[in-house]
């Protein structure tokens, strides 16, 4: 059996392909015969064939077109509310209109004649006020949001203008005067967007080519003539992301619990937010043991997770990348100085997974060592540093940030003051100037802030701005590498990229060199510190790595051969409820890399270190990692490296609890869904749009 002209033209023309007889003639001839694949004509969706005859492919491809470079908005759930976006449960349906200026918003809240519509907006006016407006109206079913670019030079961020907020330690009961945000607002450009509850599904088109596509679909069909509406056939688009937990992490977490209990078969509707810290030390410790209280540890932390509005978007250059690569040059610094075995103190690298979402890692590990569940304890800690963002500074100043409440303390007061100005003499001779932020200047937002919560803790945040952010796209999409400055010679390979020190990369050695030399300080260290030096060659690896390709060949030597499924291309750093997420896994590599040591065993002995009495497995982690490829060829040579790296759970102690309405620890969970998709096509007209949402609902109940 053949296609049917007369149906071919009614398909290729609903989508609004203009064929000759010919060209018809051709689409039908074409056909190969069944068993052999079909090959459509080209920029041609599909071809369709009566009942009966051999299906070339599946009516859905021959109707839709899909989006594949999407990012929904889904919900996230905490003690007392819902947040983000979900669709019907079979999606949500609508006519396209293309919202590029604010006036455009009328016909789609007023005068259009075919609600609801499906709005793709401009990225430059995705902003709270045009949100609540669209969230108010019955005429809108959803939303796709195109990047703007170059991004929006106010500024943007859909995060809260305090972060974090009654979460850290300023509360009723301490410093009430800088609770809540009272004396800085950290984040003004926040506007919460990532807070509100919107009942229609908004996703992020990250491919420009889909972008054109919806554009010039909504140009052919969907353009207002002469005043008066469009006439069918008309563009439309789909969206799925219906959810399936709903009010609160309470209400989700106990339906689950109910289900586990009393279901062979139990449907879990939300999950908890987790992953793991990464941690290690200067000197080799016993993870299974206790350190002796007499023990003193410096730490060094800082954050490494991010988030925005879109699921899995979360770049983060300025408010996690910058610091935590900072970081790790420090670290490799450090494990370079001859002397460091004989540190009157140990140092101790952590790095804390979760903590946008109210101190997910922090608080668990304060915790743990609260219950005796974590090799130190917090009678070990001498000082506390952290980093926070600290590449967009101003005149070369890097700010000490201290907690005016705690050094009311005398003797906090002498220990910290020991600290400020250590940092501030690391600092002589290199291109950092350090200042203190101001004694009633209270701390920004920061882990340093939930072991406060548990002790008076000498410590101190390094951070780029003195009050509020310098960064304004906090916790945002457009927090990219442009918004710390990166750029690269045209013309560069991916390896030379790689490999290309950019002056981002010499900023934030410079810094990484200033906390290396005074970590050595507060260690005990006397010696000269001119030779602690950061190397930009391995901050500009890592900025690359985390930032702009994942996949690239220093990251594919230097991680385990069964994880290298990993390495995608865009990174991202969201915690997510799946875990080790990747950021977490490179992270753990990258500073084992850098700071453990190539040992001579062969892969048995490596990944089997119990079995050789030399390896000292309770003092160190080994990994069997892929190693460079061999000149000219595609066969890689494979090593062992030995190094103090570990994992810790960065689990809200909520959930170990079972305290799901917690208001001392975080309680934020992630809904589950079915699926995630978004495509576009034509409609013929009303009847035949109410037909087809009724099939998408039928075909929705028999996929479940």
């Amino acid at each position: 059996p053949s296609c049917s002209s007369n149906l071919l033209v009614r398909i290729h023309g609903r989508l609004g392909w203009k064929l000759s007889p010919a060209e018809v003639q051709r689409d039908v001839t074409a056909r190969p015969p069944c068993g052999q694949p079909l090959v459509c004509p080209p920029l041609r969706r599909g071809c369709v064939f009566p009942p009966g005859s051999c299906q070339g492919n599946s009516v859905e491809r021959k109707i839709y077109i899909p989006l594949n470079k999407t990012a929904p908005c889904v919900r996230l759930l905490n003690a007392t509310h819902q947040i983000g976006c979900q669709s019907s449960i079979s999606g949500d349906t609508g006519v396209i209109h293309v919202v590029e200026k604010e006036e455009d918003l009328n016909w789609v809240l007023a005068d259009g004649p075919h609600p609801p519509y499906m709005i793709l907006l401009d990225g430059n006016l995705f902003n709270r006020r045009v949100m609540l407006q669209l969230k108010g109206t019955s005429r809108v079913s959803g939303l796709a949001v195109a990047i703007a670019k170059p991004s929006p030079p106010q500024g943007f961020s859909p995060g809260l203008k305090c972060p974090n907020d009654g979460f850290g330690v300023y509360s009723k009961d301490y410093g009430p005067q800088f609770a809540h945000c009272n004396k800085t607002v950290w984040n003004p450009v926040g506007s919460g967007l990532s807070y509100e509850d919107f009942d229609f599904p908004i996703f992020l088109l990250e491919d420009a080519n889909e972008t054109q596509v919806i554009k010039q679909c909504y140009q052919d069909h969907n353009i207002p003539r002469d005043g008066s509406g469009p006439e069918y056939p008309l563009c439309a688009m789909q969206l799925f992301s219906h959810m399936h937990a709903v009010t609160s992490t309470v209400t989700c977490m106990r339906r689950s619990s109910l289900q586990s209990t009393f279901s062979i078969n139990p449907e879990v509707v939300c999950d908890p937010l987790l992953d793991y810290n990464v941690w290690s030390t200067l000197q080799p410790i016993n993870s299974s043991g206790k350190v002796d209280a007499e023990k003193e540890v410096v730490i060094v932390a800082t954050r490494i997770d991010s988030h925005s509005f879109f699921w899995n978007i979360a770049p983060g250059a300025e408010s996690a990348v910058s610091s935590f690569v900072t970081h790790l040059a420090a670290a490799e610094a450090l494990h370079k100085a001859s002397d460091v075995h004989l540190l009157q103190r140990n140092i101790m690298f952590t790095f804390f997974q979760g903590e946008t979402f109210d101190y997910i890692g922090s608080s668990r590990m304060v915790y743990d060592m609260e219950k005796d569940k974590f090799p130190l304890r917090l009678d070990n800690i001498h000082s506390f540093v952290e980093l926070n963002q600290v590449a967009l500074r101003n005149d070369s100043i890097l700010w000490m940030h201290t907690d005016p409440v705690s050094r009311m303390n005398e003797s906090v007061e002498v220990q910290v003051r020991k600290l400020l100005d250590i940092l501030s003499n690391s600092s002589v001779g290199a291109n950092v100037t350090l200042q203190e932020a101001g004694y009633s200047q209270p701390l920004p937002p920061s882990s340093f802030q939930r072991f406060l919560r548990a002790r008076h803790i000498p410590g101190v945040v390094l951070t780029d701005h003195r009050t509020a952010f310098q960064n304004r796209y906090y916790q945002s999409m457009y927090d990219t590498p442009e918004n710390i400055r990166m750029q690269y010679p045209e013309g560069l390979s991916p390896e030379e990229t790689l490999e290309y020190v950019t002056d981002t990369a010499k900023s934030l050695a410079e810094v990484a060199t200033v906390v290396a030399r005074a970590l050595y300080r507060l260690a005990g260290g006397a010696n000269n510190t001119s030779a602690i030096q950061a190397d930009p060659k391995t901050v500009s690896r890592m900025l690359y790595g985390f930032l702009i390709k994942m996949n690239n060949s220093w990251f594919q030597s230097i991680i385990k051969p069964d994880i290298k499924g990993i390495l995608g291309d865009v990174p991202q750093h969201y915690v997510a409820v799946s875990s080790p997420v990747n950021t977490t896994y490179l992270v753990q590599y990258v500073l084992a890399n850098l700071t453990g040591m190539v040992v001579n065993l062969t892969k048995e002995e490596c990944l089997n270190p119990e079995k050789t009495p030399s390896s000292e497995k309770e003092l160190y982690e080994y990994a069997w990692v892929q190693g460079s490829l061999e000149p000219n060829s595609t066969a890689r040579v494979p090593y062992c490296v030995r190094s103090t790296v570990r994992l810790s759970k960065a689990l809200s102690p909520a959930f170990e609890l079972r305290q799901w309405g917690s208001t001392e620890y975080s309680t934020w969970t992630e809904s589950r869904w079915k699926e995630i998709r978004a495509r576009i096509f034509l409609v013929a007209s009303k009847e035949l749009e109410v037909t087809q949402a009724i099939v998408a609902s039928l075909e929705w109940l028999f996929e479940i």
